[in-house]
């Protein structure tokens, strides 16, 4: 694998007001969006998309406030929760890490989730496979630590561009997590000196070229997560970007984005003033919440087949020894 950026057309540094993905400055604007889902901010901030490589990106990047903008109440800071939809959704979880666990060789696996938060994830994939032994979470958020380690996982608070071991992993989960970082070709290529030979990495991030973005791209689209989605892809962009960062895809799905859905709803709803929610209740603890993303999974489960959903799946692993990333367009 090559390891220098500029080699394989992914910049190390970006100048302000270039893509974050290709550092290419041949953009247009696409959007303006706020907070209004924790609102953290009464900010505007600007998407704009990439001509080179079709990702939007945000401007500027909140790099300075992150402590602001990642709320103590952040979804992935806390404890599992015990509503119906939550034990669904674990189910379905337990299900999906069964399946990619599965067919990972070895007697122990060790597992990294990038972005982890509390461990959610990662005490799914310890109940769907018992071959689990060691986990590691690397995230920025101190106040996740302590729920974390008390799950039996070791943690550490910091960018996974800082995170220093000798170990390798069979697994690692970037769970809706690129989307977050400002810098997606440092994350893809540190995380893909940390896979074992034949290890996998598990990538889960939004669609941008979605029904409900097209609808909702005036209003503060929940994908935008704003301000806290900084880069999102479309699947054949993201491809190319991953081969870039020298790892080959070995599968690409659409799935169902329902959060992004029921985050758009209840905006829609709260400035006709039928709903409230804000910083002390923001849209995720709100009670129409888990019902709106039950309805919109089924939506977009049915309309699969001929339209693509939000979210995307992808399973890579690391080029093989000696083989040229191709540079991305």
């Amino acid at each position: 694998m090559i390891d220098d950026a500029r080699e394989v057309g992914v910049y190390e540094s970006r100048r302000e007001g270039s893509c974050l993905a290709c550092g290419s400055d041949h953009f247009e604007h696409w959007a303006d969006a706020t907070d209004v889902e924790y609102f953290t901010t009464e900010r505007c901030y600007s998407y704009y998309r990439c001509r080179d490589c079709d990702c939007l990106w945000i401007d500027p990047v909140p790099l300075d406030a992150l402590d602001k903008i990642y709320p103590s109440n952040y979804y992935s800071y806390s404890e599992a929760s015990l509503s119906v939809i939550a034990t669904v959704k674990n189910v379905l979880d337990r299900r999906f890490f069964r399946s990619h666990l599965g067919d990972t060789g070895g007697a122990s696996l060790r597992l990294l989730d990038v972005g982890g938060g509390s461990g959610l994830s990662l005490n799914l994939a310890r109940e769907a496979d018992s071959r689990v032994t060691d986990t590691v979470i690397v995230d920025l958020d101190a106040g996740a630590q302590s729920v974390a380690e008390k799950n039996g996982h070791t943690f550490f608070h910091g960018r996974i561009e800082d995170y220093e071991t000798s170990d390798t992993f069979d697994c690692i989960f970037l769970l809706n997590l690129i989307e977050h970082v400002a810098n997606p070709g440092d994350v893809l290529r540190k995380v893909g000196r940390l896979l074992k030979p034949g290890g996998k990495l598990l990538i889960k991030t939004p669609n941008w070229r979605s029904y409900d973005q097209f609808l909702f791209r005036h209003d503060s689209w929940g994908g935008f997560h704003c301000p806290r989605h900084w880069v999102l892809f479309t699947l054949p962009g993201f491809r190319t970007f991953a081969n870039a960062c020298g790892l080959d895809v070995v599968s690409a799905q659409y799935t169902q984005g329902a959060p992004f859905w029921a985050v758009s709803v209840l905006d829609s709803l709260r400035k006709r003033g039928l709903v409230s929610i804000g910083p002390d209740r923001p849209a995720c603890e709100h009670p129409l919440f888990g019902v709106l993303c039950g309805v919109f999974a089924c939506v977009d489960l049915l309309r699969k087949p001929f339209a693509h959903p939000s979210q995307m799946f992808f399973i890579l692993r690391r080029k093989p020894s000696g083989r040229r990333p191709l540079t991305p367009v």
